[in-house]
């Protein structure tokens, strides 16, 4: 009986160490606290717009929101109207922007907008260094941001 117990033992300690290792999903949502996504966003980068037309204009992004089933609810800001949007961060480094809505406001100066209209649901791509978020489509565009809260 104890031979048996002790070649028996090693076997079930064995298949419980393998059985109980986790592996990271590549195409789960990632873990918005620890990559710290959810907080507001200044464009510092997009095409040839220069930084200080993008703080003139205060453009932005808000990632705020409470996430809901991997999806944060969305704003941004580009000078005029009031965007709406649903991000989904994933841990591969990709995202998915839906659902871009739009006030309809006529401003003077609508070109920051429009080219952020244009891009933004096409980033398939996201990268966070320190205090900054970059989105990036697969033609090799990218639109750079800040964290509002970093001095």
């Amino acid at each position: 009986m104890r031979k048996i117990l002790i070649s028996v033992l090693p076997v079930l300690l064995l298949g419980i160490v393998f059985n109980c290792t986790s592996v990271t999903k590549q195409n789960a949502p990632i873990d918005t606290q620890k990559i710290h996504i959810q907080r507001e966003w200044m464009l510092v980068s997009l095409g040839n717009f220069t930084k200080a037309d993008l703080m003139k204009q205060k453009a932005k992004i808000d990632l705020t929101a409470k996430e809901e089933e991997g999806k944060i609810r969305g704003g941004a800001y580009m000078g005029c109207n009031n965007m709406s949007f649903t991000a989904e961060f994933k841990n591969n480094g990709e995202v998915k922007i839906l659902g871009l809505l739009s006030t309809m406001k006529a401003c003077q100066n609508m070109e920051l907008e429009s080219e952020f209209q244009k891009k933004f649901e096409t980033m398939t791509k996201f990268t966070v260094e320190g205090h900054f978020l970059t989105l990036y489509d697969n033609k090799g565009n990218a639109m750079k941001f800040v964290a509002s809260d970093w001095d």
